[in-house]
């Protein structure tokens, strides 16, 4: 029987140990589900994925992402990350694109050459599903901020693409600087129906090359604060083109995340409009740090 093996990675990250984390596994088919989740537990990482076979089907691999506490359809840092495993670790390839076949549907990664030998990989997503608004003072509240704290320009809005998320817009740095999740806070307002993963953003940036700064708690899943989230800056990317938050039809940005817990993260975001929604891409780098063999 094949070994499974397992490859730490940084992902979104411009150097080794930035980034967000991602454990891969190999040869994963014949591992149970309550193992899979366990084995998530264990690497104590945002997500965990598990590659069932190195043989493509209709052509991707077949996938399976895991959250300390649960598998989820869809995240990006684990699509990008797995798709980097795939190609350069596991099949040695020169490939241009990748595609993972995903609970959420299939997601083709495609891999960019630049002049510094590196390689930037840009993911496809769906178009995310935007849901209700929720009053700012209260999503605020349970991250510890006040109205005051908030973009009142734009609405505070759930937004969905495999997970859902609270859209948090603040007015400056500071406020995304004191943002604390508290879960006495959430079961104040849990009545009022929104998800406790509340992703919020400001223009105010550490880096002037950058247009965004972020951050997103994600308590349900067991994961305090998310280094990187791929899924949410592909959420962010619709939201910041639908509600003209730059001008134009077109979205060309980056992200820094992580920051505040000392995991630097880098995200290109590109958006198109298409009609009444965009074509979204969400692209970063990926540094590849561990190997090893699961006992």
């Amino acid at each position: 029987m094949a070994e499974n093996e397992i490859h730490v990675v940084d992902v979104f990250a411009e150097e080794k140990y930035a980034g967000n984390q991602l454990a891969v596994i190999t040869n994963a088919a014949s591992i149970p589900d309550a193992e899979m989740q366990r084995i998530a537990r264990e690497t104590n990482f945002s997500e965990t994925t598990f590659i069932l076979s190195d043989r493509p089907r209709d052509g991707g691999y077949d996938v399976r992402i895991f959250t300390p506490g649960a598998e989820i359809p869809f995240a990006g840092h684990p699509t990008i990350g797995t798709a980097y495993v795939l190609r350069n670790l596991i099949l040695e390839s020169t490939a241009e694109r990748i595609v993972l076949n995903l609970k959420l549907g299939r997601i083709p990664v495609r891999f960019v050459p630049e002049r510094d030998g590196r390689h930037l990989l840009w993911m496809s997503t769906p178009y995310p599903q935007f849901g209700a608004s929720f009053d700012a003072a209260a999503v605020a509240s349970v991250v510890g901020l006040e109205a005051a704290d908030v973009d009142d320009r734009y609405p505070v809005e759930d937004m969905s693409l495999g997970v859902p998320f609270v859209f948090l817009p603040l007015r400056t740095l500071d406020a995304v600087r004191r943002a604390r999740f508290s879960n006495e806070r959430f079961e104040r307002v849990r009545h009022l129906g929104f998800n406790p993963c509340i992703f919020l953003f400001s223009a105010e940036t550490y880096s002037s090359d950058h247009q965004l700064n972020a951050r997103m708690f994600a308590a349900p899943f067991g994961v305090a604060e998310d280094p990187a989230t791929g899924s949410a800056n592909a959420c962010l990317a619709a939201y910041v083109l639908r509600h003209h938050y730059f001008s134009g039809g077109r979205v060309e940005i980056q992200v820094e995340q992580g920051y505040e817990i000392g995991r630097p993260s880098l995200l290109y975001l590109r958006a198109q409009r298409r009609g009444e929604q965009a074509d979204i891409e969400v692209g970063g780098h990926v540094v590849a740090s561990m190997r090893g063999v699961l006992r």
